[in-house]
């Protein structure tokens, strides 16, 4: 990962953005993470899109709903337009209708060892949540925690090991996101 980060250094970019963009595109590698439950079927999105948590005023979150695009210049721009738009009106709302999202959350305060996101009492609630937390150098490479919690109903280690696997690629090689 140090060429990432040498990469990144040299490259205008936010890098709350550029991880929402990777951990979506690696999600979106792997069918079982695009796929829903939905009553008694699953269906499997073409692609799913992240919504991440944004802080607001006064330490209040919200959420930005993002169109995933594989142009990470593109999303770059969408996504700091999106989160400017909510931070002037901020909302707790999911989109009604709409499952084909990745919910995310940066905790950049803390390297955490484990993580758990809140669920609601919903068995079927089937999107797959992410956190990250802070970026530290250990040595000559860069460690940052990332947890994924998927239904198991869809997904078990294989395809976490899969997702982990293509989060790695993606972020070791910036010539495949970075100018």
């Amino acid at each position: 990962m140090t060429a990432t980060v040498e990469a990144i250094r040299q490259h205008p970019v936010s890098l709350n953005a550029l991880i929402v963009f990777q951990v979506a595109r690696a999600a979106n590698d792997i069918p079982e993470l695009r796929q829903r439950i939905r009553g008694e079927s699953v269906v499997e999105h073409d692609v799913v899109h992240p919504a991440t948590t944004v802080m607001a005023a006064d330490d209040l979150f919200t959420f930005a709903f993002l169109e995933f695009t594989p142009d990470f210049d593109v999303f770059a721009v969408a996504m700091a337009e999106e989160v400017a738009r909510v931070r002037a009106a901020p909302s707790l709302e999911d989109p009604p209708g709409r499952d084909d999202y990745l919910f995310m959350t940066a905790i950049p305060w803390v390297a955490f060892t484990s993580f758990e996101h809140p669920m609601p009492g919903d068995p079927n609630d089937s999107i797959p949540r992410f956190a990250w937390g802070r970026c530290r150098q250990i040595g000559e490479h860069y460690e940052m925690p990332l947890n994924l919690q998927a239904h198991h109903a869809l997904a078990d280690g294989l395809h976490a090991s899969r997702f982990y696997e293509s989060v790695g690629h993606y972020f070791g090689k910036p010539e495949t996101f970075l100018d």
